[in-house]
């Protein structure tokens, strides 16, 4: 994978040997945080949480991670959270489960699938853009077999929702907390352009466990009692899409949403064998199929292997191979239309490090999600960005609150 990327990145022409653009000083606001600042905050958090203590300051500082880009760093601090550990199977058991199971892509898999289905449900881990950015893969070929809706609990709802999404085409950072990951921003993105219909269902009762499930699950039961012809896809978090009985809740939003319509969805769980921050943490199984792309797991008879927890399940686990970093970006971002894009900043008359946010041009750069987001720390480095054919306006700003803004051009 990591040759390939190398390729990638040689064929790809960005930038020029002399730095002759205009670069505009202006006011920015913005609430990403510079990596150092998320480290800060971590530190000087001493609070602990009801139900995960102390690590719960981990799990906040992971989705901090993930939502200015920092895949790595985001793995990382989840681990600290969580607690890892090192566990392999035996060279026997590989052969067994190799034998076992047959491995095919998940793309192709779900896609297909699905076609039997009126309602998809798959989840994410709120730290992980991995899992956004294989939804986002599935986007257009779903599409094309009549999933024409979409809803995502990430998106606000009630009072603050952003009600003029479907027609502004693009988020901005009031749209969601989890939704300003550029990554999910351009699943968000990309689910508009394509053609779909987005819409939200969180609970707006502020309540939790049961309560919430049964009113999200509700909430997408309107939805889809008001096109009762048209097929849905729900990008939910972590244990929502379970189905069967959940012992925490009684049942989880997909097990509620089931029983609410009488339609049985097609479920998939991306979360339980994502990678860890080092491959050694991986789980067994991970570190025995050897992938290669996000794979399903096929039985000799056919069916796939499910995730199970207790009573409750999903019809379809989700495994996704190792990632390979190239100067800090995850080899995974560089599918998809997206180019490996080298940007040079010797010309920018400001101190470092800095931040560098890609906005697509005519979306507001004080608003919208950027495409794509890293941080720069000398101007001797350059900025490697996951972007797009097309323009762009990139904005540079450093920890003294001074941004620079100049346009761009992928080709």
């Amino acid at each position: 994978m990591k040759n390939i990327l190398v390729l990638v990145l040689a064929s790809v022409i960005v930038s020029c040997k002399q730095d002759n653009r205009m670069y505009e000083k202006i006011d920015f606001q913005t609430e990403y945080l510079f990596d150092s600042e998320i480290e800060n905050k971590i530190l000087s958090d001493t609070t602990e949480n009801s139900h995960f203590g102390s690590g719960f300051k981990y799990q906040i500082g992971a989705a901090d991670y993930a939502t200015k880009g920092n895949y790595e760093s985001a793995l990382a601090t989840w681990d600290l959270a969580m607690g890892t550990s090192q566990k392999n199977y035996t060279q026997s058991q590989i052969d067994s489960i190799n034998g076992l199971y047959r491995k095919v892509n998940a793309i192709d898999y779900i896609t297909e699938e699905a076609k039997q289905n009126q309602v998809l449900i798959i989840n994410e881990a709120h730290h992980n853009s991995r899992h956004r950015v294989f939804t986002k893969s599935l986007l257009q070929k779903l599409y094309d077999n009549g999933y024409k809706n979409i809803g995502f609990e990430a998106l606000t709802n009630g009072k603050d929702k952003d009600s003029l999404l479907n027609i502004r085409k693009y988020p901005i950072q009031k749209t969601g907390h989890y939704i300003k990951d550029p990554q999910f921003g351009d699943m968000l993105r990309t689910a508009l352009e394509i053609g779909y219909h987005v819409f939200s269902y969180e609970d707006t009762t502020d309540a939790n466990g049961r309560e919430r499930e049964i009113q999200q699950a509700k909430n997408i039961q309107r939805a889809i009692e008001g096109k009762p012809k048209e097929k849905f896809l729900i990008h939910c978090g972590f244990a929502h899409a379970l189905e069967g009985n959940y012992s925490a809740w009684g049942k989880a939003m997909a097990g509620r949403l089931a029983e609410y319509t009488e339609i049985d969805p097609l479920t998939v769980y991306q979360v339980y064998y994502s990678e860890k921050s080092k491959p050694e943490f991986n789980h067994p199984l991970l570190k025995a199929l050897d992938l290669t792309e996000s794979t399903v797991l096929i039985y000799e008879n056919d069916k796939p292997m499910k995730y199970e927890y207790g009573e409750s399940f999903s019809d379809v686990s989700v495994l996704h191979a190792n990632t390979n970093y190239e100067n800090g970006r995850p080899n995974w971002l560089f599918d998809n239309g997206n180019k490996a894009t080298q940007l040079s900043l010797k010309g920018i008359d400001i101190s470092f490090p800095v931040m560098v946010l890609a906005y697509k041009k005519g979306e507001d750069i004080q608003t919208a999600v950027p495409m794509d987001i890293v941080e720069v720390e000398n101007k001797t480095d350059f900025a490697l960005l996951a972007l797009r054919e097309g323009e762009y306006e990139i904005v540079a700003k450093n920890l003294d609150g001074h941004a620079r803004k100049f346009q761009f051009h992928v080709e």
